[in-house]
């Protein structure tokens, strides 16, 4: 990579601004699951946390004061372990306090079960706009294999009540799953597109570090199987009318989410929660913030004045390499104007790297956008490497 200059740096216009919201807490820990994510185990501690989040999102004001926010994603975990109640509190507290865009998209993550669909009303009432359910399949002994506490017929239902109160809504589903097969994969995809949703999540199940899974590995589809699922899976998504915008995201024209887009286009981001991440940008510099990890710890530290572990301005050599870790998931890449607007280096910086992953049919690129090629979108790992500092 072309040496960067230590001489003046300075962003030319600070990107647009989302909000991360992180809830910790779920009913039970999956398996495949790295997330900062705890089980529930003696009642959750509903008013403390969102007066927590509430003082956490007053302490960050000072970093991003009178910027408009364009999204907001509640994340976790499982936000809808939280009531319509705390949800209608935390976002008017979040109105009176920043610039929310009156259009803005507003996401919740929820999982299936009666317990948590009955809630689904409240939070439309509340100003969440868009749902993101987390099915995984819609096969039960898939299910019972990636330990979620939801079945095929309550997964059913809270699509139902879904779709009766949003008209956006996102599927999560995972394929390559312990002893799935072509034809299981294709009918958890045909049974979601049949739903009515109008944005799907198709990712791959991947043994993280640190999960029971890659404790215990369960018995998982061959390389060319898997591959061949998500190959079916692109094409029976493509027939459906849904557009492959990023790596593992479909959606029907019109409903790309905004939230995740931002992240993919190398935008802002506060990050307020147990173990939330934040990355913002100001005219001289690019700082990445994150929350302490653990809910306890997090609601001491907040009490005590800040709940930040860390906070660390981007070196101007990994700004190149961050970029495209977003960037190049887009199917469609991204313009090369932009590359400059979001990093504040010359697009020079990575000519030298732009060469050889064409050459190598890794990306293609015209006098206005770079993108991954089929190849590239296929191994996108290798593809990244070429731009590490």
């Amino acid at each position: 990579m072309k040496p960067i200059s230590a001489g003046h740096w300075s962003l030319p216009i600070l990107p647009p601004l989302s909000l991360y919201i992180h809830f910790p807490w779920c009913i039970r820990k999956c398996p495949y699951c790295d997330f900062n994510s705890h089980a529930v185990k003696s009642g959750l501690p509903e008013d403390k946390y969102i007066d927590a989040l509430i003082l956490d999102l007053e302490h960050s004001l000072p970093l991003f004061w009178g910027r408009p926010v364009l999204t907001i994603f509640m994340g976790g975990g499982t936000p809808s372990l939280f009531s319509a109640a705390a949800i209608s509190r935390l976002l008017d507290a979040i109105r009176a306090r920043v610039r929310l865009l009156p259009e803005a998209e507003i996401t919740l993550e929820a999982n299936p079960g009666t317990f948590e669909a009955e809630k689904f009303a409240g939070y439309r009432a509340a100003g969440i706009n868009r749902l993101s359910i987390g099915i995984q399949s819609f096969n039960d002994r898939h299910l019972q294999a990636l330990g979620r506490v939801h079945s095929s017929e309550e997964a059913h239902k809270a699509i139902e009540i879904a779709r009766a109160n949003f008209d956006n809504f996102n599927l999560d589903l995972m394929y390559a799953l312990p002893q799935q097969t072509l034809a299981e994969a294709l009918a958890d995809i045909d049974t979601a597109i049949a739903a009515g949703s109008t944005h799907l999540s198709a990712y791959h199940l991947t043994l993280e570090p640190n999960t029971a899974f890659a404790a215990a590995p369960p018995p998982l589809p061959d390389d060319d199987l898997s591959a061949d699922m998500q190959e079916a899976i692109e094409v029976h998504l493509a027939a459906a009318g849904f557009e492959h915008y990023e790596t593992s995201a479909f959606a029907r024209p019109g409903r790309r989410t905004k939230h995740n887009l931002n992240y993919w286009q190398f935008g802002d981001y506060v990050g307020i929660g147990a173990g939330a991440h934040g990355k913002i940008s100001f005219p001289d510099r690019i700082v990445r913030q994150t929350r302490y990890r653990h809910p306890t710890e997090y609601l001491t530290r907040i009490q005590q004045g800040s709940a930040m572990q860390s906070e660390e301005v981007v070196p101007h050599e990994q700004l190149p390499f961050e970029f495209m870790l977003n960037a190049l998931r887009l199917t469609e890449g991204f313009d090369l104007a932009l590359f400059t607007e979001r990093t504040g280096l010359p697009l020079t910086t990575v000519l030298a790297e732009f060469e050889r992953a064409e050459k190598e049919g890794l990306l293609a690129r015209d006098h206005l956008r770079a993108w991954p090629t089929a190849k590239g979108q296929r191994y996108l790992n290798n593809l990244l490497e070429r731009f590490l500092p």
